[in-house]
């Protein structure tokens, strides 16, 4: 099958679009979607734009208690569902319990996600960050397919970041078994991993209506960055010292509403019908990375190998046939 070129294509859409600017005029009445990480950041944004288009929004959740705090408020038709990426057998049962409803899934926001975190192990000893970032989401994206079958045109979304740039999958040790643990490198992993699951999901699934794409939301202050001490953000140059943001920092980063809105519109724009597998930012297809790509945009070209998603799509299958 053609791959969709990793290319703009004039969506009209930018990076500090919003959300609710993405959904407008859209109707999704009918429509049912998940939303992994629905309550918290960008995910709680993407939840309030699917909503508020009219769409049913389910949003499993690792602390149900906490995503029925902050999402009570929000109008619309949503619901939560206990679930915990890192660990495949809660995923699996919420799937099943999904699946038994019978009903068509035509929207997956594969959102959640840990980042930089100290070296901890999920599941059979996967590595934290790989395990839960990609190998949770690609649990639950193959578990819930008979549903993403039965929805005519149904898209999943597969959240992966800028990071990707730091480096490609460990192909030989990706939960770090052998190499020193390095928590960006882990993370960069998951984020290209979460890329190259796009691109195999779509070639894979788009003969039964079903597209996928990979979604970089922007720099954005999140809880995302829970794991990150002050004075790292600080020299990383996120920060201050006095806590204050720089203005070139002010100036690129994004506000929640913003980050949500590349997701939204990957997630329902017309725009996108009959394209699938590539990366998305700002609003739209991101460029093929050059040699002259600033090192916060673009996508790299291992992100863009259908040889590595198909290879990283197989060492997925053998690894969660670790579990029984």
């Amino acid at each position: 099958m053609t791959n969709t070129p990793q290319a703009p294509i004039g969506s009209g859409f930018h990076a500090k679009s919003t959300a609710m600017e993405a959904i407008e005029g859209i109707d999704l009445t009918g429509k049912t979607a998940i939303v992994t990480g629905g309550y918290s950041g960008i995910g709680t944004e993407t939840v309030r734009a699917l909503a508020s288009a009219g769409a049913e929004v389910i949003v499993p959740a690792r602390r149900p208690e906490a995503a029925h705090e902050e999402l009570e408020h929000l109008p619309g038709s949503i619901g939560v569902a206990e679930m915990d990426l890192a660990d495949i057998g809660s995923v699996r049962a919420f799937a099943d319990s999904f699946l038994a409803t019978g009903k068509p899934l035509h929207l997956l926001i594969n959102n959640a996600g840990v980042m930089a975190c100290p070296e901890a192990r999920v599941g059979p000893g996967w590595e934290r960050q790989f395990g839960t970032n990609h190998m949770g989401h690609f649990a639950l994206a193959n578990a819930l397919l008979p549903a993403l079958k039965k929805a005519d045109g149904a898209r999943v979304i597969a959240l992966s970041s800028t990071a990707h740039i730091r480096g490609d999958v460990l192909w030989d040790d990706p939960h770090f078994r052998e190499t020193p643990y390095d928590k960006w490198r882990a993370y960069a992993q998951s984020k290209s991993a979460n890329a190259l699951f796009a691109r195999q999901a779509d070639q894979l699934w788009q003969g039964d209506g079903i597209r996928v794409f990979a979604v970089h939301p922007g720099g954005i202050f999140t809880p995302l960055q829970r794991h990150l001490p002050e004075e790292e953000i600080v020299a990383m140059g996120w920060k201050n010292a006095d806590g204050t943001i720089p203005e070139q920092v002010r100036a690129r980063f994004k506000t929640p509403e913003q980050g949500a809105s590349t997701t939204v519109w990957a997630a329902t724009s017309p725009q996108l019908d009959g394209m699938g597998g590539v990366y998305c930012e700002n609003g739209d297809i991101a460029r093929a990375a050059t040699p002259d790509s600033p090192p916060w945009e673009d996508a790299r070209e291992w992100i863009q190998d259908d040889a590595k998603a198909a290879r990283l799509w197989e060492m997925s299958e053998e690894m969660l046939a670790e579990i029984a």
